[in-house]
């Protein structure tokens, strides 16, 4: 359904390290970079776009990236702690979904809510 998305954030340095880091894990990569944004996904095809701003904060999103294997939703949580995420929900099985969804959740450093979801 959807293209591409794109966060505005304050500091696009801190921003690039952290989804550089946290989406890794899942395949995903750096497709495009200048001063003022950026554009992260599959080698050649940027769908998550970060956008630098100086103005006042936006409210706060929630996005959630799908995972092949749940060893990928591990290693999301683990980049996201590492490079300065907050932790909003440890990996595992959230029932209350589905039997078989198996997720984490990190604050990152704009204060959105970034979930990696395996439906294994």
């Amino acid at each position: 359904m959807y293209d591409h998305i794109g966060l505005t954030v304050k500091d696009i340095d801190a921003s690039v390290r952290f989804y550089s880091a946290v989406l890794a894990p899942l395949g995903y990569e750096l497709c495009s970079r200048d001063s003022t944004s950026a554009g992260l996904g599959p080698k050649d095809a940027p769908a998550l776009w970060l956008y630098q701003s100086d103005k006042a904060r936006p409210a706060a999103t929630h996005i959630a990236f799908s995972a092949d294997a749940r060893k990928a939703v591990d290693g999301f949580h683990a980049a996201a702690i590492e490079t300065g995420g907050r932790d909003n929900g440890p990996p595992g099985v959230r029932a209350d979904y589905a039997p078989t969804y198996y997720a984490a959740f990190v604050i990152d450093p704009d204060g959105n809510n970034v979930e990696v979801v395996c439906n294994e």
